[in-house]
Protein backbone atom coordinates (compact mmCIF):
# COMPACT_ATOMS: atom_id res chain seq x y z
CA UNK A 1 0.00 0.00 0.00
CA UNK A 2 1.31 3.86 -0.98
CA UNK A 3 1.59 6.49 1.38
CA UNK A 4 -0.80 8.15 -0.41
CA UNK A 5 -2.61 7.10 -3.13
CA UNK A 6 -4.88 9.84 -5.66
CA UNK A 7 -7.14 8.10 -7.61
CA UNK A 8 -9.10 9.95 -10.59
CA UNK A 9 -9.51 13.27 -8.68
CA UNK A 10 -11.46 15.87 -9.88
CA UNK A 11 -12.45 19.34 -9.12
CA UNK A 12 -15.10 21.01 -10.01
CA UNK A 13 -16.25 25.06 -9.16
CA UNK A 14 -20.02 26.15 -9.26
CA UNK A 15 -19.48 30.07 -10.86
CA UNK A 16 -22.25 32.60 -12.02
CA UNK A 17 -20.73 31.95 -15.51
CA UNK A 18 -21.11 27.57 -15.41
CA UNK A 19 -19.44 25.12 -13.94
CA UNK A 20 -15.42 25.15 -14.29
CA UNK A 21 -13.73 21.93 -14.45
CA UNK A 22 -10.43 22.98 -12.70
CA UNK A 23 -8.91 19.20 -11.73
CA UNK A 24 -9.48 16.11 -14.27
CA UNK A 25 -9.16 12.57 -13.75
CA UNK A 26 -5.74 13.27 -11.88
CA UNK A 27 -3.99 9.44 -10.74
CA UNK A 28 -0.79 9.12 -8.92
CA UNK A 29 0.98 7.30 -5.93
CA UNK A 30 3.39 8.63 -3.59
CA UNK A 31 6.03 6.36 -1.22
CA UNK A 32 7.65 7.55 1.87
CA UNK A 33 10.72 9.44 1.49
CA UNK A 34 9.48 10.03 -2.08
CA UNK A 35 8.99 13.73 -4.05
CA UNK A 36 7.11 14.21 -6.51
CA UNK A 37 7.11 17.50 -8.95
CA UNK A 38 3.89 19.40 -10.02
CA UNK A 39 4.54 21.19 -13.10
CA UNK A 40 2.61 23.52 -15.13
CA UNK A 41 1.53 26.86 -15.99
CA UNK A 42 -0.71 29.28 -14.10
CA UNK A 43 -4.10 28.06 -14.02
CA UNK A 44 -3.07 24.81 -14.99
CA UNK A 45 -4.64 23.07 -11.73
CA UNK A 46 -1.40 22.75 -9.51
CA UNK A 47 -2.84 24.03 -6.41
CA UNK A 48 -6.15 22.95 -6.84
CA UNK A 49 -5.16 19.48 -6.99
CA UNK A 50 -3.32 19.97 -3.98
CA UNK A 51 -6.50 21.80 -1.93
CA UNK A 52 -8.43 19.05 -2.72
CA UNK A 53 -6.11 16.40 -0.95
CA UNK A 54 -6.38 18.50 2.09
CA UNK A 55 -10.04 19.31 2.18
CA UNK A 56 -9.47 22.86 1.97
CA UNK A 57 -11.09 23.87 -1.37
CA UNK A 58 -13.52 27.26 -1.89
CA UNK A 59 -16.83 26.94 -0.86
CA UNK A 60 -18.36 26.27 -4.16
CA UNK A 61 -15.77 24.03 -5.16
CA UNK A 62 -16.20 20.39 -5.31
CA UNK A 63 -14.14 17.21 -5.29
CA UNK A 64 -14.51 13.85 -6.53
CA UNK A 65 -12.64 10.60 -7.50
CA UNK A 66 -10.34 9.07 -4.06
CA UNK A 67 -7.46 10.12 -2.06
CA UNK A 68 -6.05 7.29 0.25
CA UNK A 69 -4.18 8.11 2.94
CA UNK A 70 -2.69 5.28 4.72
CA UNK A 71 -5.97 3.13 3.46
CA UNK A 72 -8.62 6.10 4.61
CA UNK A 73 -10.49 7.87 1.84
CA UNK A 74 -9.82 11.60 2.62
CA UNK A 75 -12.67 13.24 0.44
CA UNK A 76 -15.33 11.49 2.47
CA UNK A 77 -13.79 11.68 6.70
CA UNK A 78 -16.06 14.43 8.79
CA UNK A 79 -14.39 17.34 9.26
CA UNK A 80 -13.15 16.27 12.96
CA UNK A 81 -11.45 13.38 11.62
CA UNK A 82 -10.19 15.41 8.81
CA UNK A 83 -8.40 17.75 11.04
CA UNK A 84 -6.93 15.15 13.24
CA UNK A 85 -4.67 14.29 9.53
CA UNK A 86 -4.32 17.52 8.06
CA UNK A 87 -1.42 19.81 9.92
CA UNK A 88 -0.39 16.75 11.78
CA UNK A 89 0.22 13.98 9.26
CA UNK A 90 -0.28 16.01 6.08
CA UNK A 91 0.90 19.66 6.76
CA UNK A 92 1.38 22.40 3.74
CA UNK A 93 3.75 25.48 2.84
CA UNK A 94 1.67 27.79 1.22
CA UNK A 95 2.71 30.53 -1.12
CA UNK A 96 2.85 33.55 0.69
CA UNK A 97 3.77 33.25 4.24
CA UNK A 98 2.84 36.53 4.68
CA UNK A 99 -0.52 35.98 3.95
CA UNK A 100 -0.26 32.41 5.77
CA UNK A 101 0.76 33.55 9.23
CA UNK A 102 -1.37 35.65 11.53
CA UNK A 103 -0.17 39.15 12.11
CA UNK A 104 -1.63 39.44 15.72
CA UNK A 105 0.05 36.81 17.04
CA UNK A 106 4.05 36.11 17.43
CA UNK A 107 5.30 33.20 15.99
CA UNK A 108 5.88 31.56 18.85
CA UNK A 109 2.14 30.96 19.95
CA UNK A 110 1.13 30.07 16.26
CA UNK A 111 3.75 27.44 16.80
CA UNK A 112 2.77 25.95 20.25
CA UNK A 113 -1.32 26.10 18.87
CA UNK A 114 0.16 23.18 16.70
CA UNK A 115 1.17 21.47 19.24
CA UNK A 116 -0.78 21.52 22.26
CA UNK A 117 -3.82 20.87 19.25
CA UNK A 118 -2.20 17.76 17.97
CA UNK A 119 0.12 16.33 20.15
CA UNK A 120 -1.48 17.76 23.87
CA UNK A 121 1.87 19.18 24.95
CA UNK A 122 1.83 22.28 27.63
CA UNK A 123 2.99 25.64 27.00
CA UNK A 124 6.07 25.53 28.19
CA UNK A 125 6.99 22.26 26.46
CA UNK A 126 5.38 23.34 23.13
CA UNK A 127 7.54 26.27 23.02
CA UNK A 128 10.55 24.17 23.68
CA UNK A 129 10.16 21.96 20.51
CA UNK A 130 9.34 24.93 18.09
CA UNK A 131 12.76 26.40 19.45
CA UNK A 132 13.90 22.83 18.05
CA UNK A 133 11.84 22.93 14.81
CA UNK A 134 13.42 26.83 14.57
CA UNK A 135 16.87 26.08 14.87
CA UNK A 136 16.52 22.81 12.56
CA UNK A 137 15.60 25.06 9.66
CA UNK A 138 18.50 27.00 10.18
CA UNK A 139 17.12 30.06 12.12
CA UNK A 140 19.39 32.26 13.48
CA UNK A 141 19.01 33.16 17.35
CA UNK A 142 16.27 30.90 17.46
CA UNK A 143 15.02 30.96 20.79
CA UNK A 144 15.01 35.05 20.61
CA UNK A 145 13.20 35.55 17.33
CA UNK A 146 10.40 33.56 18.14
CA UNK A 147 8.90 36.02 20.20
CA UNK A 148 8.60 38.14 17.24
CA UNK A 149 5.69 39.15 14.64
CA UNK A 150 5.38 37.90 11.32
CA UNK A 151 5.86 41.46 9.74
CA UNK A 152 9.62 41.69 11.98
CA UNK A 153 11.19 38.89 9.85
CA UNK A 154 12.06 38.59 6.38
CA UNK A 155 10.94 36.85 3.01
CA UNK A 156 13.37 33.89 3.54
CA UNK A 157 12.87 34.08 7.01
CA UNK A 158 9.24 33.63 6.98
CA UNK A 159 9.32 30.97 4.61
CA UNK A 160 11.41 29.33 7.42
CA UNK A 161 9.19 30.14 10.02
CA UNK A 162 6.31 28.52 7.77
CA UNK A 163 8.60 25.13 7.01
CA UNK A 164 9.38 24.71 11.06
CA UNK A 165 5.23 24.82 11.57
CA UNK A 166 4.61 22.51 8.86
CA UNK A 167 7.34 19.83 9.88
CA UNK A 168 6.20 20.35 13.90
CA UNK A 169 4.20 17.13 14.21
CA UNK A 170 6.95 15.25 12.10
CA UNK A 171 4.50 15.14 9.28
CA UNK A 172 4.26 12.04 6.66
CA UNK A 173 3.27 14.33 4.04
CA UNK A 174 4.56 17.55 3.56
CA UNK A 175 3.27 19.77 0.41
CA UNK A 176 4.66 22.49 -0.69
CA UNK A 177 2.96 25.58 -2.60
CA UNK A 178 5.83 26.96 -4.84
CA UNK A 179 8.10 27.57 -1.25
CA UNK A 180 10.83 29.38 -3.20
CA UNK A 181 8.19 31.73 -4.84
CA UNK A 182 9.33 35.98 -4.46
CA UNK A 183 12.63 35.00 -2.99
CA UNK A 184 16.16 36.05 -4.21
CA UNK A 185 17.99 33.14 -5.98
CA UNK A 186 20.67 32.23 -2.61
CA UNK A 187 17.68 31.95 0.10
CA UNK A 188 15.88 29.64 -2.81
CA UNK A 189 18.99 27.77 -2.85
CA UNK A 190 19.24 27.79 0.81
CA UNK A 191 15.30 26.79 1.09
CA UNK A 192 15.77 23.80 -1.14
CA UNK A 193 18.71 22.21 0.49
CA UNK A 194 16.90 22.50 3.53
CA UNK A 195 14.28 20.69 2.75
CA UNK A 196 16.42 17.93 1.35
CA UNK A 197 18.43 17.47 4.78
CA UNK A 198 14.78 17.65 6.24
CA UNK A 199 13.76 14.83 4.05
CA UNK A 200 16.68 12.73 4.81
CA UNK A 201 16.11 13.33 8.40
CA UNK A 202 12.41 12.18 9.01
CA UNK A 203 12.04 10.34 5.96
CA UNK A 204 8.55 13.05 4.98
CA UNK A 205 7.24 12.61 1.12
CA UNK A 206 6.95 15.73 -0.37
CA UNK A 207 4.40 17.41 -2.78
CA UNK A 208 6.22 20.37 -4.53
CA UNK A 209 4.60 22.79 -6.40
CA UNK A 210 6.70 25.28 -8.76
CA UNK A 211 6.60 26.87 -12.12
CA UNK A 212 10.62 26.76 -11.69
CA UNK A 213 11.39 23.60 -13.94
CA UNK A 214 15.29 23.63 -12.13
CA UNK A 215 13.68 23.30 -8.48
CA UNK A 216 12.02 19.67 -9.97
CA UNK A 217 15.11 18.75 -11.73
CA UNK A 218 17.08 18.81 -8.49
CA UNK A 219 15.00 18.21 -5.72
CA UNK A 220 12.11 15.21 -7.44
CA UNK A 221 11.66 12.07 -8.10
CA UNK A 222 8.21 12.24 -9.61
CA UNK A 223 6.90 14.73 -12.42
CA UNK A 224 3.51 15.65 -12.92
CA UNK A 225 2.93 17.34 -16.17
CA UNK A 226 -0.33 19.62 -15.88
CA UNK A 227 -1.95 21.38 -18.89
CA UNK A 228 -5.82 22.32 -18.49
CA UNK A 229 -6.66 20.15 -15.55
CA UNK A 230 -5.14 16.87 -16.69
CA UNK A 231 -2.10 14.82 -16.83
CA UNK A 232 -0.21 15.55 -20.29
CA UNK A 233 2.70 13.30 -18.98
CA UNK A 234 4.44 11.87 -15.86
CA UNK A 235 7.37 9.77 -14.76
CA UNK A 236 10.35 9.59 -13.22
CA UNK A 237 12.28 12.97 -13.74
CA UNK A 238 15.47 12.02 -15.44
CA UNK A 239 13.06 10.61 -18.03
CA UNK A 240 10.80 13.42 -18.65
CA UNK A 241 13.82 15.99 -18.35
CA UNK A 242 15.84 13.91 -20.86
CA UNK A 243 13.66 12.75 -22.88
CA UNK A 244 10.10 14.55 -22.93
CA UNK A 245 7.52 12.56 -24.84
CA UNK A 246 4.55 15.22 -24.85
CA UNK A 247 4.83 18.69 -26.79
CA UNK A 248 3.62 20.54 -23.59
CA UNK A 249 6.85 19.31 -21.53
CA UNK A 250 9.13 19.99 -24.64
CA UNK A 251 7.69 23.52 -25.01
CA UNK A 252 8.29 23.97 -21.39
CA UNK A 253 11.79 23.06 -21.27
CA UNK A 254 12.02 24.66 -24.52
CA UNK A 255 11.05 28.07 -22.69
CA UNK A 256 13.67 27.71 -20.31
CA UNK A 257 17.06 30.41 -20.71
CA UNK A 258 20.42 28.38 -21.71
CA UNK A 259 23.23 29.75 -20.06
CA UNK A 260 25.89 28.47 -22.55
CA UNK A 261 23.67 29.58 -24.95
CA UNK A 262 23.31 33.34 -24.66
CA UNK A 263 22.65 34.79 -28.02
CA UNK A 264 19.72 32.34 -28.49
CA UNK A 265 16.45 33.36 -28.49
CA UNK A 266 13.93 33.48 -26.14
CA UNK A 267 11.42 30.45 -26.60
CA UNK A 268 7.90 30.54 -25.53
CA UNK A 269 4.69 28.75 -26.46
CA UNK A 270 2.52 30.33 -28.38
CA UNK A 271 -1.01 31.49 -26.98
CA UNK A 272 -2.44 31.14 -24.06
CA UNK A 273 -4.44 28.34 -21.85
CA UNK A 274 -7.38 26.86 -22.41
CA UNK A 275 -10.94 28.75 -20.64
CA UNK A 276 -11.73 25.91 -17.62
CA UNK A 277 -15.02 26.29 -17.78
CA UNK A 278 -15.33 25.41 -22.06
CA UNK A 279 -12.86 23.28 -22.06
CA UNK A 280 -12.77 21.15 -25.36
CA UNK A 281 -13.79 17.55 -25.99
CA UNK A 282 -10.35 16.86 -27.10
CA UNK A 283 -6.66 17.31 -25.72
CA UNK A 284 -6.78 20.83 -24.18
CA UNK A 285 -3.58 21.92 -26.07
CA UNK A 286 -4.27 21.02 -29.27
CA UNK A 287 -4.76 25.08 -30.34
CA UNK A 288 -1.49 25.84 -29.18
CA UNK A 289 0.37 22.62 -30.15
CA UNK A 290 2.35 22.88 -33.28
CA UNK A 291 2.28 19.07 -33.90
CA UNK A 292 -1.51 18.59 -33.58
CA UNK A 293 -3.54 15.58 -35.94
CA UNK A 294 -6.68 16.48 -37.16
CA UNK A 295 -8.18 13.78 -33.91
CA UNK A 296 -6.96 15.93 -31.17
CA UNK A 297 -9.13 18.48 -31.31
CA UNK A 298 -12.12 16.37 -31.06
CA UNK A 299 -10.68 12.59 -29.39
CA UNK A 300 -9.51 13.49 -25.51
CA UNK A 301 -6.40 11.22 -25.71
CA UNK A 302 -6.15 8.34 -22.97
CA UNK A 303 -2.97 8.61 -20.65
CA UNK A 304 -0.58 5.46 -21.19
CA UNK A 305 2.50 3.87 -21.20
CA UNK A 306 4.94 5.63 -23.41
CA UNK A 307 6.67 3.35 -26.39
CA UNK A 308 10.26 4.29 -25.37
CA UNK A 309 9.57 3.88 -21.60
CA UNK A 310 6.58 2.06 -19.34
CA UNK A 311 7.38 4.10 -16.38
CA UNK A 312 6.20 7.38 -18.33
CA UNK A 313 2.49 8.00 -18.86
CA UNK A 314 1.65 10.01 -21.41
CA UNK A 315 -1.60 11.58 -23.28
CA UNK A 316 -1.23 12.08 -26.66
CA UNK A 317 -1.72 11.21 -30.23
CA UNK A 318 1.46 12.17 -31.79
CA UNK A 319 4.59 9.90 -31.78
CA UNK A 320 7.67 10.22 -29.39
CA UNK A 321 9.35 10.33 -32.67
CA UNK A 322 7.84 13.48 -33.81
CA UNK A 323 7.94 14.98 -30.51
CA UNK A 324 11.62 14.10 -29.75
CA UNK A 325 12.37 15.88 -33.65
CA UNK A 326 11.15 19.32 -32.16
Amino acid sequence: MHLLEVDQLGVQFQTPDGIVSAVNGIHFNLDRGQTLGIVGESGSGKSQTVLAIMGLLARNGQASGQVRFQGQDMLSLPTPELNRIRGNRIAMIFQDPMTSLNPYLTVERQMTEVLELHKGLSRKDARVRAIQALDAVKMPEAARRIGMYPHEFSGGMRQRVMIAMALLCEPDVLIADEPTTALDVTVQAQILTLMRELQRDFGTAIIMITHDLGVVAGLCDQVLVLYGGQVMEQGPAESIFYRPSHPYTAGLLAAVPKLDRGDAPMVAIPGTPPNMAQLPPGCPFTERCGLALPQCASIRPVLGPAPHDAQVLRACHQSVQAVAGT
